[in-house]
């Protein structure tokens, strides 16, 4: 798989962003370890997922692109996707829930896709889509659950590896487990010894309890504000992956990842939303205790106003 990274990013260079590095002395006293932010809030549609849509649309057959591409998520993957269809001219079909949060639904329709809106109370997101590929004979562009997906999300972290040099330590965070496998593929073909660590909300903890018991754990419509780590659960493909790359899962609480979000836009300045601030969230938590070289995905910065003001006016 460490190969498939490598091909995925010599195939994204000059498409995807060469997303920038961003450190801060307060994080770093605050931790006790020189802590390196890898800002996917930076990345084409506003998150990392456009590194694996691309890397997995653009290997397909001409006949394939022609048939058009269909996913389902609830917003990071679903812009992705749509911008990837506009830039390499394939028709895309996304499914979306309806609580999904409007900016993404927004940007995803912008960039040309066609939405279907599902009820996650009553519906399950796959069979909606599979019962439109029966139809229609779109191409299947999952969200996290695909070795090209997996191999386009690891390049953020070969990326920081290539520019920082040795880290000991790298948090990313998980929802299905696309980036957290990828990031821990990336990072041990960097670094055998490099520590690496998923993170999840505790609202939504079916990775970590999957990880610690070797069995997969389900949680259906988990309501935490990190909504990008709203997945039931772990792929068939990624769970394995994280067995065996990954060496421990933390969880955090929804006061601990607003902390987070908070922390991140008045010390640094930057607009994190709350899936893509888990790993400093553990690590202000002291959930996680590191030393050396620290490692953090930042996964994306794609965040409605009224969530933004509802953190910014939270109070301590």
């Amino acid at each position: 798989m460490f190969d498939k990274i490598r091909e995925a990013n010599n195939r994204l260079k000059g498409i995807a962003h060469h997303t920038p590095v961003f450190t801060s002395d307060t994080l770093n006293k605050l931790v006790g370890a020189n802590v390196f932010l890898k800002c996917e809030n930076f990345q084409r549609a506003g998150a990392f997922k456009f590194r694996g849509a691309y890397n997995a649309i653009s290997k397909l057959s001409d006949n394939e692109k022609q048939k058009g591409v269909i996913t389902y998520s609830s917003g990071n993957h679903a812009q992705a996707v749509a911008l990837v269809g506009k830039l390499l001219d394939v028709k895309t079909i996304v499914v979306m829930p309806q609580n999904s949060p409007i900016i993404k639904r927004t940007a995803t329709h912008d960039y040309g896709a066609e939405i279907i809106l599902y009820n996650p109370e009553t519906s399950i997101r796959e069979e909606v889509a599979k019962d439109i590929i029966k139809k229609h004979g779109y191409n299947l562009i999952p969200p996290f659950d695909h070795y090209d997906i997996i191999a386009g999300q690891g390049t953020a972290a070969l990326e920081l590896f290539e520019e920082i040099g040795r880290l000991n330590y790298v948090l990313a965070p998980c929802g299905g487990g696309g980036l957290l496998s990828g990031t821990a593929i990336a990072s041990k073909g960097m670094n055998p010894a490099c520590h690496v660590i998923g993170v999840e909300p505790e609202l939504a903890d079916d990775a970590t309890k999957s990880f610690y018991t070797k069995t997969l754990h389900s949680i259906k419509n988990p309501s935490t504000i990190a909504d990008g780590t709203r997945t039931a659960s772990l792929g068939k493909i990624t769970f394995p992956l994280v067995l065996e790359y990954v060496n421990e899962m933390k969880t955090v609480s929804e006061k601990e990842i607003i902390d987070a979000v908070k922390f991140l836009f008045f010390r640094l300045k930057i607009v994190v939303e709350p899936s893509g601030a888990l790993g400093i969230a553990a690590l202000l938590s002291s959930k996680v205790t590191v030393t050396g070289s620290v490692g953090v995905i930042i996964s994306g910065g794609n965040i409605d106003a009224p969530t933004m003001k509802m953190i910014l006016d939270s109070q301590d």
